[in-house]
């Protein structure tokens, strides 16, 4: 079967899952642990570490998509462990259902300091994941939560052409530089009532909440997805990393034009 109609069956093997195989904390009982995440660095000079782990299922030298999670300031550090807490704040859930319904692909869940995303430290592990592993280069994908989610747009500001798509969840950014991303596929994600960083204005200064953002999109032709879960506040993120459309959306989206190598800048 081909990989495309596997993301869209995954939900049938999910639903059985839940059926038969629960555990306490409400998750299939094959859930991906932390342990099972291989621990690397980037060959480069920035020497990123991030976590790592292929799902099953690969087929007749298939190509893998491409899965990077971007953490919150709160995970800052060298350690290589803290971005995976609370289940990689739920982003595990894309994981498990890939697994669930043996669907492959590569996630990688790299580590950052200072609160803050530098485009170029994106680049360096998708670099290194392009020489570990058999990745789609047109198949590669960015999500991330609160100052992960502005990490995805401004890695999406920068690599305008290489990303076939970007999920940001519960972040902000500035105005300035979507016209060159307003055709990436980008599902938004955001609680009407975030008490961290505000739906509209973030904070109140010139980066703006996810509302405004898809706002300015759709004005200048862009057509994102957006979701704004109605009293939710900053931690949206456990919730919409469970969408079961999500996956399936994400493993859809595909580079019109060629791919990009990621060569340092």
């Amino acid at each position: 079967m081909p990989l495309r109609d596997r993301a869209r069956r995954f939900v049938l093997a999910l639903h059985a899952c839940l059926g038969v195989a629960l555990v306490a904390a409400g998750r299939c009982a094959n859930a991906l642990e932390d342990a099972e995440l291989g621990k690397y660095w980037s060959a480069d000079a920035l020497r990123v570490p991030y976590r790592a782990v292929v799902t099953d299922g690969r087929r007749d030298g298939e190509k893998l998509p491409l899965l990077v999670f971007l953490h919150g300031d709160w995970q800052d550090g060298t350690d290589n462990e803290s971005q995976l807490a609370g289940s990689g704040n739920g982003s595990f859930e894309l994981v498990d259902a890939a697994r669930a319904h043996g669907i492959p692909l590569v996630y990688v869940a790299p580590q950052t300091t200072d609160a803050y995303w530098p485009p170029a430290r994106v680049a360096a592990v998708v670099r290194d994941a392009l020489q570990r592993w058999p990745i789609d280069p047109r198949r590669i994908y960015l999500t991330g939560i609160s100052d992960g989610a502005t990490g995805v747009w401004d890695a999406l500001k920068a690599w305008p052409r290489c990303f076939a798509a970007g999920v940001p969840m519960s972040g902000m950014t500035e105005l300035a530089g979507l016209g060159p991303i307003r055709d990436v596929p980008q599902w938004v994600f955001h609680g009407s009532d975030d008490d961290d960083t505000d739906v509209e204005k973030g904070y109140d200064g010139a980066m703006v909440g996810s509302r405004a953002v898809v706002r300015a999109l759709r004005a200048m032709g862009g057509r994102p997805r957006y979701t704004e879960y109605a009293g939710g506040r900053h931690v949206i993120w456990p919730r919409a990393y469970a969408e079961d459309a999500l996956l399936p959306w994400i493993l859809d989206q595909r580079l019109a034009g060629p791919p990009c190598d990621f060569a340092a800048r």
